[in-house]
């Protein structure tokens, strides 16, 4: 599956630059916005010296190591989208810290509060986890993502 094979291509970016990830587990949903392939989502936390502006631009750079096409509709599909949802307690307009995305889409805020629950959003004051538990009382439960068994000697096309 391409969505799989370019989280691994993002990951294995990410970690050259930026070492040691921390990862949520792998979560699937339906395309948001308009139809299309699910979406997979996971939330990375690193730990870095660099600005969120250089951040930022590593994310674009992967982005478009995984081929990824600009111009398009904001809701379309693509092959893959990274974005800094926050950066320590910073809030900020440019880049937009924390992301409004954290509190509009489970997608977003279940694996972020799975690797960060304990730490406070920056201008609610509230934990991720105690976020993410009111988010659950009225949005759909998110779903694991589990890849199709591969059988012995079989290769994966997409």
């Amino acid at each position: 599956m391409a969505a799989e094979r370019h989280i691994a291509q993002a990951l294995a970016a990410l970690r050259a630059r930026y070492g040691a990830l921390l990862l949520s587990s792998t979560f699937q949903s339906p395309a948001a916005g308009f139809e299309g392939d699910d979406f997979l989502n996971l939330a990375v936390g690193i730990d870095t010296d660099e600005t969120p502006e250089a951040v930022m631009r590593s994310l674009r750079e992967i982005e478009d190591a995984c081929g990824r096409v600009r111009g398009g509709p904001k809701f379309s599909a693509r092959t893959m989208d990274l974005d800094l949802l926050t950066y320590g307690d910073q809030i900020s307009a440019t880049p937009p810290l924390p992301r409004a995305d954290i509190l509009e889409y489970n997608f977003v805020l279940g694996p972020l509060a799975e690797i960060a629950g304990h730490v406070l959003h920056p201008q609610l004051r509230q934990s991720y986890a105690d976020l993410w538990a009111a988010m659950q009382a009225r949005t759909a439960p998110l779903q694991l993502f589990s890849p199709a068994p591969t059988r012995s000697g079989d290769s994966a096309n997409d």
